[in-house]
Parts: structure tokens; sequence; C-alpha cells
């Protein structure tokens, strides 16, 4: 191992932007199916992991959602979680902010509480282990309907102080984020920190809709606005910060090489840019990949490196103490990492 990947793997970092179905590995899906009495329709994990060829975002949701039906009891819950956590502890992750759809499980009559109950299990028994910082995010389906997702909304209410925010997720196309504007209206309302899957595959004006009318707090992914020169200054001078996650749009041919990824133009105009694994299990990569590929592909500096880690705990959804304190365990880190001498 480098120098430079040591340094990337053990910055203290954040993790804004991933899915805890997406962290299904495959042979926790076949020991889930086992469990569950459910039968896959491959035959092996390594037979799953060859279905991993994803034309565009529909095309790895098809997989996802099937993947989905292996979960079905608060155990299941527990287990996922509990293994992103730890494995997001070994990246170095020290605050992990993750998201949950409850409706790709309530539709097939999974409750609220099963999925509620285990995944927060699974946080506060990680915490107490490695001292990792996570916070849930509840996510809407963008091709269902708001009505559905006002009443997914409220479904998790009585778990609202365990909750950090709402979230849109799934196939952009033909799904605007205006189309959630109450939805999103009713989260602000009470008082939740508020994101949107935007202008991955959508459009530059998806970006612009979620900005003006879902008034976020953050954008997930948000390649397109680097369309609009008009929409980046302000994005930069509102300090929204984008949730870029560069395997996934490689694997899902947003990018088609890494090398012509945005996130180097984003750094570039000043945008509060973060790096995220978003489905790792589907994706081939956790954080650290993600941050290790970036940095041979596009050349990035141990400054790039360090901005990022910054970013991402400037972009969470802390108390401004608490960013401010983990801005300043990267600097530590970076100016202990410059002491070590080289071989």
């Amino acid at each position: 191992m480098s120098d430079l990947d040591a340094f990337i793997r053990g910055i203290p970092k954040a993790e804004l932007h991933v899915h805890l179905e997406g962290c299904l590995e495959a042979e926790l899906m076949f020991e889930l199916a086992v469990r569950n009495g459910l039968n896959l329709r491959w035959k092996s994990a390594e037979a799953l992991r060859a279905a991993y060829q994803f034309t565009n975002l529909q095309t790895f949701l098809d997989l996802y959602y099937d993947g989905c039906r292996v979960l079905a009891q608060e155990r299941d819950f527990y287990d996922l979680a509990r293994a992103y956590l730890s494995r997001a502890h070994a990246d170095g992750v020290i605050r992990a902010e993750v998201f949950i759809g409850p409706q790709s499980f309530t539709e097939r009559g999974v409750g609220v509480a099963p999925i509620m109950h285990g995944v927060l299990a699974a946080m506060d028994d990680a915490s107490r282990e490695h001292g990792i910082s996570a916070g849930l995010l509840v996510s809407a389906q963008r091709h269902r309907s708001e009505a559905e997702a006002l009443q997914m909304l409220e479904s998790v209410l009585p778990w609202s102080d365990r909750i950090v925010g709402f979230g849109l997720g799934g196939a952009e196309a033909g799904n605007p984020p205006s189309k959630f504007a109450s939805y999103f209206r009713a989260c602000r309302e009470r008082g939740f920190r508020v994101t949107a899957h935007a202008g991955e595959e959508g459009p530059t004006s998806y970006v612009r809709e979620a900005v003006d009318v879902l008034k976020v707090d953050r954008i997930d992914h948000g390649n397109a606005c680097l369309n609009d020169p008009a929409l980046v200054r302000e994005l930069v001078e509102r300090h929204i910060p984008l949730t870029v996650c560069p395997l996934s749009n490689l694997k899902l041919n947003v990018s088609p090489t890494l090398e012509a990824h945005p996130l180097r133009a984003m750094l570039a105009a000043g945008l509060c840019v973060t790096i995220n694994s978003d489905d790792p299990a589907y994706f081939g990569g956790y954080i650290s990949e993600n941050l290790l590929r970036c940095q041979r592909s596009l050349g990035l500096s141990m400054e790039d490196i360090a901005t990022l880690a910054r970013n991402s705990f400037s972009a969470a959804f802390v108390p401004a103490a608490d960013a401010a304190q983990a801005v300043s365990s990267v600097n530590a880190y970076c100016d202990a990492f410059r002491k070590i001498p080289t071989a």
C-alpha cells in the first residue's frame, strides 16, 4: 500500500449518501434468503455478482428491488446495517448518514417497526463498539405517488427523534422533484433536514427544482448542475452540498470513465462536493475504494482528499460544533501524516 493509499483509507471521513439496501452483499443475500425460505433466481453468490452489469439506473433498480425481498425480519435489517457500519468504521468513517426506503418492504407486508428497530439497534451497537456516529435518512421512492410518500412519512413519525432527515430516490426519468413538493414541505415543517436525488440521470432542471421547489439542504448526485453556471454559483454561494458517487456513476453509465468524471470540475468550481458509495455491494466499492480510484484516475492530491473529507463533515446533518470538531480531526490527521517519515 502506498503512502497516499494509507492516507486515504485512514483519513476521518463522513459518508452521506449510502443506501442500506445497496449494502446487501451477495453472500448475505443468500443467507437471508435461506433464513426466510425464499428462492433466488441465481444459483450462487458468484452468479449473482456476475449479473451486476447495468446499462442505466432502471436496470440496476430492477435487481436492487428484487434483492430487497430477502429483508423481512428485524434481525435481517439489523444484520445488514451492522455489516455496513463495521465496514464503514474500517474505512475511517466516523459519521454515516444512511438511507432506508421503507416502501420497498411495507408493500410486501413487512411492518415499519421491524425495519426501524433493526436498523436503529445496529446503529446503537456500532456506536458502542466502534464509536461511529450514525444518522438515519428515510427515503421516498419517486416512481410512487406523493400521497404514498406522505403516508410513509406519517408511518415513521413514532421514531422521529432518531431520524435526521428525509430524502427522495429512485428512477428520475419522468419523476421530477416538483412532483413531491408537498411531501418535502411536510418534512421541513416537522423540522427535518431534506435531501433529494437530482441530476444523476435527470436533467439540470431537476437540480434547479430540488433547490427552488423542494428547498433541499443538499443534493444527492447533482452532476447535471455543471450545465448551468448560474446554478453552480448559487449552490456555491448558498453552500448546498453535492453527495457525489463516482463508482455508481461509472457502473450506471452516467460517466463513461472515471477519467471523465466531473469531480475535478466540481472542486474547481468551489462546490461543496463529497464522495460516497451509494450502493457499494452492487457498484464494486465502499467509500475508500471510491476515493482511491478517483485519486488514481483524476490525479487528486493529498490536499484534494483532505478537502473532500472536510466537505463531508461540513455537509453532514450534525450540529455546527460537531462538524467543526470533525474538521479539526481531519486537519490534525493531515498534520500527523505529513510528519511520518517515508521509507
